[in-house]
């Protein structure tokens, strides 16, 4: 037998009991006795072991070990250990594999860059750190599939290869041998087969699926993803946001053992105007201030714009130097403003700053009451379009106060009534916020016709679920009725032919009856880095890829042989100077 027992469920219950325990050497410590204290640890934890000091057992060697659980000796017991009253002695060892030294310390109090940690990440994988999150990724993901299958949803698995669409530009595709010059593409969702599923009558779909997407890594995005996907019939969006609700607090509850708070539901057009995001955090304040009509008859011509918002950086003008200002001012240019306009509060409440001399008494005690100034505060302003006024100060709030993401407890928003369209391109058509299978707000339907300023003001039946700033997901109620689907199809410039091209199986079953419906999907592993306390979501993947696309383990993506090229019927040429590959 190579194990009865985990090392790190052993305790006092066991005292005298005999015990076969197997994994790595974590620790040797030598005893002047002839003897040698080994922790050993396997996936549990760790359990001293008292060995014969012959035994040549050097770190990360992988040893099964029969003894007696004794209780330890009085004063060397460990309260920072969860088997630190008991070890196991009278012990008899046999080398199941040893080891060559590792590349890094496991238990290193240094950084180990990531590039080292990656290619091994076999190695990396023995860490605390990873064990407990990808522990709790586990239990993130039964809970998960436990709360949907209470709520009547059926688990269905949809297809990995897909066909790439002409907006396609972000997929991954994939060569089809049998058919010479035809691709696959990897699905960057399972939209369109979660709404074939109900027309097909299924009701209620739910798939944790992986999902591909060919866009810039950064810290909460990946090429490979884990997202819930969900689809139901017969419902709206309340009834969705109670289903994800359901689901989302079981995982919370699965992890931190309570039932996380009610979320904060707000309109887009608040998340913007308060926080200047759609994502908003909610753990800190720094709100965005509304200042336009303060400033509607000034004359100063820094304050004669669309829009002016500021933010009360409480303290800040003593906890800030000019040098911090000016770095803000620089980030501020950066985003895409003209500068960033900043008046200290002196001790008698007065407004000290380059700008005052350009506005009225009036103004600037105005701007102090508006913004509840105090003494020692700094009051940050920019002033353009709403539009970048809002993104601007929505990062400089970020940069001021946002705190790590483990702080401040968990903050659920669910963000409504998102614009159907957010921009106009250069053709004079709208661009969908979403995909042009979001239902608009029936009171707006009559503005599909309409020109684009009032495109811009429809609304659509979408809604994001927000966490401490990070977008977890999002999800709509989908268009069913072909009349609201053609006037969609019209505004966005797509013609008849266009849509039967990009979207031909899916209008094509919406003639054979197709029920209300809706749904939503969220990034799991975005829900299991936020409850790990980790800022980086390749910290709760077993096997990510680097901040490049990067696999240093299996040294992906790589070349492949001519042969197989020619297998698919491919070739290779490098189109310029910049190695832009040809196919």
């Amino acid at each position: 037998m190579l194990r009865t027992d985990y090392c790190g469920e052993l305790g006092v219950g066991d005292v005298g009991r005999e015990v076969v325990v197997s994994g790595w050497v974590d620790r040797r410590r030598e005893h002047g006795d002839h003897l040698a204290f080994i922790d050993l640890r396997d996936r549990s934890g760790v359990v001293q072991c008292v060995v014969d000091e012959r035994h040549d057992l050097r770190s990360e060697y992988v040893v099964r070990i029969c003894g007696k659980v004794r209780p330890r000796p009085e004063g060397t017991v460990n309260p920072n250990l969860l088997t630190g009253e008991i070890e196991v002695g009278d012990c008899t060892v046999e080398v199941l594999s040893t080891a060559e030294p590792l590349p890094f310390p496991l238990h290193a109090r240094t950084e180990v860059d990531e590039n080292v940690r990656l290619r091994y990440r076999y190695v990396d994988l023995r860490t605390e750190r990873l064990q407990h999150n990808l522990e709790l990724r586990a239990k993130v993901n039964s809970a998960i599939r436990k709360a949907m299958e209470a709520q009547r949803f059926t688990e269905i698995e949809t297809p990995m290869l897909v066909a790439s669409t002409p907006e396609g530009a972000r997929d991954f595709v994939v060569p089809a041998r049998l058919h010479p010059g035809h691709f696959y593409a990897l699905p960057q969702s399972p939209q369109i087969f979660k709404q074939l599923c109900m027309v097909g009558g299924i009701d209620r779909y739910y798939q944790i699926a992986r999902c591909l997407r060919d866009e810039d890594l950064r810290a909460d995005r990946q090429f490979e993803f884990m997202q819930l996907d969900v689809e139901a019939s017969f419902v709206g969006q309340d009834e969705i946001m109670v289903f994800i609700s359901e689901a989302v607090g079981a995982a919370v509850a699965a992890v931190t053992g309570t039932v996380p708070p009610e979320p904060i539901y707000m309109s887009w057009t608040e998340a913007m105007e308060r926080y200047g995001s759609d994502k908003p955090d909610v753990r800190f304040g720094l709100e965005l201030v509304e200042l336009t009509g303060l400033f509607a008859d000034t004359t100063a011509k820094v304050f004669q714009v669309e829009c002016v918002k500021g933010i009360n950086y409480t303290g800040g003008s003593k906890s800030l130097g000019r040098n911090a200002i000016d770095e803000l001012t620089r980030k501020c240019q950066q985003w895409g403003a003209k500068g960033l306009a900043w008046f200290r509060v002196g001790d008698d409440g007065a407004l000290e700053g380059a700008l005052t001399k350009f506005m009225s008494v009036q103004e600037q005690a105005a701007l102090g009451l508006a913004m509840d100034a105090k003494p020692g505060d700094l009051l940050l302003l920019i002033a353009d379009s709403r539009r970048k006024a809002r993104a601007i100060l929505g990062l400089l709030r970020l940069e001021l106060g946002r705190p790590p993401i483990n702080e401040g407890g968990l903050n659920f928003v669910w963000v409504t009534d998102f614009p159907l369209f957010e921009a106009i391109d250069d053709q004079g058509h709208p661009v969908a916020a979403h995909h042009p299978f979001t239902m608009p707000h029936l009171d707006d339907v009559a503005l599909l016709d309409g020109a684009a300023e009032e495109l811009l003001a429809v609304r659509s039946q979408a809604y994001d679920l927000v966490l401490n700033g990070w977008e977890l997901g999002s999800g709509s109620v989908r268009i069913h009725r072909m009349d609201i689907q053609r006037a969609v199809f019209r505004a966005l410039g797509i013609s008849d032919e266009e849509a039967e091209q990009r979207f031909g199986f899916l209008l094509d079953a919406f003639r054979y009856g197709a029920p209300p419906h809706a749904g939503f999907a969220f990034g799991i592993d975005r829900l299991v880095a936020i409850l790990a306390g980790e800022e980086n979501i390749r910290e709760v993947i077993a096997f990510p890829k680097t901040q490049s696309g990067a696999d240093p383990l299996s040294n992906s993506p790589t070349v492949i042989s001519d042969r197989h090229l020619d297998e698919l019927g491919l070739r290779i040429k490098f189109a310029d100077s910049a190695r832009r590959l040809e196919l």
